[in-house]
């Protein structure tokens, strides 16, 4: 198999599997998520991942009783039924369940649903830069939590691909939160500036590991907002993500921006690709 996907213990290709037109995730968008990157059977940062997929669980109140080591160890053999020399994503998502449309939660006897897939795909080039627009963060105030409720960012990711840009900037009244499925910094000064962790803010696990680069190679780092101004007076502006890894931009609402630290930013982004190679051991 190319692309698995699984669904309460079923497993079958991606285009084959069905799900009940009443779980909850269908209707409500009741559920939390996650994705990590794998690469020749190994997969990422799966800790950090598996922390946060945890919280965001609590953070919803849904129930879900499959162990970190369970799920953890089904990850693993979903991936073992593709190639061995294969690199790509693997998303999972639980939901509150299968039930009639009703606002509240169902029966507390309603257990969550687990649905997982694996998809080949290449990791970025993370030297290609991309191109940017901004527009308002009309996200709900529980950006913090991984959930699948996506529909702001959606409408912000169509917006930049009409535009023919790669991510759309949020920002709330000029505070730059984050980006549409990614989460973004600046370099300036030689330093690394990032928003604070709040409720408007994901966090990240690139975002977490680039801080902790930053503190083994003495780069200086500032948890604290920023403006649409700082931003476009940023030396390097750069978005992280699972999928995107590390990533600079070039331009802004058509403006050019960053390509002021060229050798901050190439340093930051060969020591996470070191990482990569180190944690799975890739030779």
């Amino acid at each position: 198999m190319l692309n698995v996907a699984y669904y309460n213990g079923k497993i079958s290709l991606i285009e084959e599997m069905m799900i009940p037109l009443n779980d909850r995730a269908v209707y409500f968008g009741d559920g939390v998520y996650e994705v990590v990157y794998f690469k020749s059977g190994k997969i990422f940062a799966l800790y950090d991942h598996l922390d946060r997929f945890y919280n965001s669980l609590r953070g919803v109140f849904i129930k879900f009783n499959m162990s970190r080591e369970d799920l953890q160890d089904l990850l693993y053999s979903l991936i073992s039924k593709i190639d061995d020399n294969s690199e790509g994503i693997i998303y999972w998502q639980v939901s509150r369940g299968t039930a009639a449309r009703n606002h509240v939660f169902p029966n507390p006897s309603v257990e969550p649903n687990l649905l997982a897939y694996v998809k080949t795909k290449a990791a970025p080039n993370m030297k290609n830069k991309i191109r940017l627009i901004t527009t308002d963060d009309i996200r709900f105030k529980m950006c913090n939590i991984k959930t699948i409720n996506l529909l702001p960012n959606i409408l912000a990711s169509q917006k930049a691909e009409e535009m023919g840009c790669a991510e759309a900037v949020l920002h709330r009244n000029g505070i730059v939160t984050e980006c549409s499925h990614s989460n973004i910094s600046i370099l300036k000064n030689g330093v690394l500036k990032t928003a604070p962790l709040t409720e408007y803010i994901l966090p990240g696990t690139v975002r977490k590991q680039l801080i902790e680069l930053c503190g083994a190679n003495g780069i200086p780092v500032d948890q604290t907002a920023f403006t649409l101004a700082e931003l476009i007076a940023a030396d390097e502006i750069i978005l992280m993500s699972t999928t995107a890894m590390i990533r600079s931009a070039c331009e802004i609402n058509g403006e050019t921006v960053g390509g002021k630290a060229p050798d901050l930013l190439e340093f930051l982004q060969d020591k996470y690709t070191e990482r990569i190679i180190t944690e799975l051991n890739i030779q």
